[in-house]
């Protein structure tokens, strides 16, 4: 096996794992309306963040690293707590490894 096969098989073995990441998300949110799950109150507006448009590997994307906003404080918080990934209101926002840019695009929906 060549180092680029390897690199596809890297690459097809991480996109199924955001597949099940992405339906355990799904899953999670069906149990909660089902059961009444507690609606989580966000201390943050990603109205309020400034927000670069990117490309990347799987597509557009926004980012941000407007880290002097308050919004963007309490959105790296919640998203520090959720191991630096989490969808709100179908977008799914992670942080980088640098600790201070976050990225967000909309949560392709999974039929």
């Amino acid at each position: 096996m060549t180092d680029e096969d390897l690199k596809i098989l890297a690459d097809e073995i991480v996109d199924f794992c955001n597949g099940i990441e992405a339906l355990t998300v799904k899953l999670r949110t069906q149990i909660e309306k089902l059961f009444g799950g507690a609606k989580h109150k966000w201390s943050w507006n990603p109205n309020n963040i400034k927000w670069e448009k990117a490309e990347g590997r799987k597509g557009e994307f926004e980012k941000s690293e407007d880290v002097n906003n308050p919004d963007f404080k309490a959105m790296l918080r919640d998203l520090n707590e959720h191991k630096g990934k989490l969808t709100r209101d179908g977008m799914f926002y992670w942080v980088y490894k640098n600790g201070s840019t976050v990225g967000r695009k909309r949560k392709v929906a999974h039929e």
